[in-house]
């Protein structure tokens, strides 16, 4: 019987790491394709920060925020960390396209559900370090 919960949960375990880095890289995917597209100045995404009112630099800020936390998701040890920058981002997203944009944050929504659920799913990382 111990072996058996034994062997359960190490099944587990491995599916949830083999879950997690699924979702780490279609995350990384992500924020790396839409970081790259703010720090390229993609007409979308300039005219989007325009419409946010706080200046281009904050496009530049967010990009370097959404590349560096796309790399970090992938680097073994440091998917939480990346994945935590990554939620702040999106709380933001969220916010901002209620609340100035008042578009859909559908896709913001999603996305901070995804790099939520790697905080939660890789927190011994976080407190493996403090």
């Amino acid at each position: 019987m111990v072996e058996a919960v034994q062997s359960f949960s190490a099944s587990t375990g491995k599916g949830k790491n083999v879950g997690l880095w699924v979702l780490q890289v279609v995350a990384a995917a992500a924020f790396a394709a839409a970081g790259v597209a703010k720090l390229a100045g993609a007409a979308p995404m300039v005219a989007t920060f325009n419409a946010i009112g706080v200046g281009q630099w904050f496009r530049y800020v967010t990009g370097v925020i959404e590349v560096i936390s796309a790399v970090l998701l992938l680097v073994p040890g440091m998917a939480a960390f990346g994945a935590g920058l990554l939620v702040c981002t999106m709380v933001g997203a969220v916010l901002t396209h209620v609340t100035i944009l008042h578009t859909s944050p559908a896709i913001p929504l999603v996305l901070l559900l995804a790099v939520a659920a790697i905080v939660w799913g890789r927190r011994e990382q976080i407190s493996s370090r403090f």
